[in-house]
This record gives structure tokens, sequence and C-alpha cells, in this order.
């Protein structure tokens, strides 16, 4: 595929997307790359650990989409990506982006290609589950990371010993529905703009096993 004339979208909804953009009655989107590896071995996941063994993306409805996700990935390196994706944001009328239903920030280059496109958007407002903890801690110390932009780190991943509870804005993965309801987290299993600080002040974002 010549990835220099697209004609697959970047931006979409899974079904969980679909189904929190119609609960908010806002246009929410999001994009995804290959998860974990590619089908060159190029890792997407640098710092996933135990959530390799959970992860949604290489089951079922994903697993049958890899191709696509696969192509998506090729692009995310190309210099023509931000564009691709501020025009896309333009055409949807994106009020808010989900970066990443799968895959993570692989590389520094990939990650302030996101932060350049927020920087765009002041008011489109961006969203990441990420295990990439201590580069994005790093970030916010610096005053990198625009306001319109929110990252979850992971409790699942290699970094998960850096996150701050008390301070970072994290997830917890429950094994039952009881069990999550009974904690101090918020529930965002069903209602993905849940885990954000736009409808979460608690910075404890609750998720079911899948």
């Amino acid at each position: 595929m010549k990835y220099n004339n697209l004609n697959f979208n970047l931006l979409t909804q899974n079904s969980k997307i679909k189904k929190t953009s119609k609960y908010f009655n806002t246009k929410l989107f999001n994009f995804s790359i290959i998860a974990y590896k590619s089908k060159e071995g190029e890792i997407t996941c640098p710092f996933a650990d135990t959530c390799i063994e959970l992860c949604y993306a290489q089951k079922g409805f994903y697993k049958m989409s890899e191709k696509f996700a696969e192509d998506k990935f090729q692009v995310s390196k190309l210099d023509i990506f931000e564009s691709e994706i501020i025009k896309e944001i333009k055409q949807k009328k994106s009020e808010f982006i989900r970066v990443h239903d799968s895959g993570d920030y692989y590389s520094k280059k990939y990650l302030h290609k996101w932060l350049n496109i927020a920087n765009q958007f002041k008011d489109v407002k961006f969203y990441s589950y990420t295990n990439n903890v201590k580069q994005i801690k790093r970030y916010y110390d610096k005053n990198l990371i625009p306001n319109n932009f929110d990252f979850i780190f992971s409790d699942q991943g290699k970094q998960r010993h850096l996150i701050d509870k008390k301070n970072d804005r994290h997830t917890k993965i429950f094994q039952s529905q009881k069990e999550l309801d009974n904690s101090k987290y918020i529930d965002s299993s069903n209602y993905d703009l849940f885990a954000t600080k736009w409808y979460n002040k608690s910075n404890k974002v609750g998720l079911l096993i899948h």
C-alpha cells in the first residue's frame, strides 16, 4: 500500500467509543495502532508488562482487524501523519480524541507528533492511556503537555512503580463489578470519558478485567 495517498480513515470509532460518544452527546473518535508488536517485530508498546496478557486489542474483533491497525502504525511513522490527522479532525468536527485503544507511544518522535497535533486544536480534548510513565511525567514537569491533553497511567506496565497514586491519573483493574463498585475508583468500563479529567476529578480510573 502506498501511504502517501490514504484510502482509509485514521480516526474511527470502536463499539465503546461509539457508545460513549452517544452517551455524552459528543463527537468522540479514536486512533489505534497494532497492539504490542508489528508484523515486522517492531514493538509498539515498549513499556507493556502484565497488560500484554490482558490486552483486549489482541483478541476478538481487534485480532481480525490487525491489517488495518498495522497500516495505521506504518502511517504514524511518516511525515504526513500530522497533516492527515489534522485534516480528519477538521472534517469530522471532532470534540474528543482518544489516542490509542491499542498500542502506545513507541518513540519520542511519535509522542511529539501527537503533542503538536493537540497544540493545533485548543477546543479539542485529547486523552490517552499509557505505560510510558517516566517520559510523560517528565514532560508534565517541563510544561510540555498541552492543557487539552490528558494522560492516564496504566497500572499494568513496567513503569507502574513510578505512578503516584495520590496525584497521578491512573488505572486499576478489577476482577468484578462488585469489587469496583466498593472501591473509590470511578467506573470507566462502559463509558470511556469517565477516565478523563473532564469527567473524573478523582484521578482514579476503574476498569473491569476483560
